[in-house]
């Protein structure tokens, strides 16, 4: 019974996405180093926007990034820029390639920062302290240069670690498979509801996602 209700909950995951009565507004993440992506075809299937994944500070440059961000601006999505954040790196390194890489330009999304990464994985370790100081630098670096605030991309480990949400006022984007999340004790804007959905819009599943207004 177990294996069976696993396989057809794997099954369905594939596919799900939360109602849109509920959610009218809903989009996709397309994942730093993708190919093939098709935008004009996540505007059929039903996204309103994107957001396209830019590699971290920590590795090389995605070569496509331009390409892939030119390709979705051109389509019907409204398009936005998410980076992850890399405790073992200064806010200054981090900053600069989101500069290099990200125009200065009023129509893309408020930029977003994703917070899964954990100090005391580096080495050597960061202090939570550190990690925290870096952060908030890096918060205002990118603000400054997309002229908007930032959307913090929350994890779980990342939340219960530092209580970010409490700490820092910026909108939430958090992520739970099917179920709401709940961790971060007050409301989201961003939820990433389904990390495998399968679509005729890419060869790869993509990162389906719902606003809360």
């Amino acid at each position: 019974m177990a294996i069976s209700f696993a396989a057809w909950f794997w099954w369905d995951m594939r596919v799900w996405r939360p109602d849109t009565s509920l959610y009218p507004e809903q989009g996709a993440v397309v994942a730093s180093g993708a190919s093939g992506t098709k935008f004009d075809t996540l505007a059929a299937i039903g996204a309103e926007f994107v957001y396209l994944e830019l590699g971290g500070a920590g590795i090389a440059p995605d070569p496509g990034f331009a390409a892939r961000l030119g390709d979705a601006r051109s389509s019907k999505l409204k398009t936005g820029i998410s980076m992850p954040f890399d405790p073992c790196l200064k806010a200054d390194e981090q900053s600069s390639r989101f500069t290099r890489m990200v125009p200065r330009d009023s129509e893309l999304l408020s930029p977003a920062l994703t917070l899964r990464q954990l100090g005391s994985g580096c080495v050597p370790a960061v202090s939570d302290a550190a990690v925290e100081a870096e952060l908030m630098t890096l918060i205002n670096q990118i603000e400054m240069h997309s002229g908007k605030p930032v959307i913090l991309r929350l994890a779980r480990d990342f939340e219960l670690r530092h209580d970010i949400a409490r700490m820092i006022e910026r909108d939430l984007w958090l992520e739970r498979d099917r179920a709401r999340p709940d961790y971060a004790g007050r409301p989201w804007l961003l939820w990433s509801a389904n990390g495998q959905y399968v679509s005729e819009a890419s060869e790869t599943p993509i990162e389906w996602v719902v606003v809360q207004r």
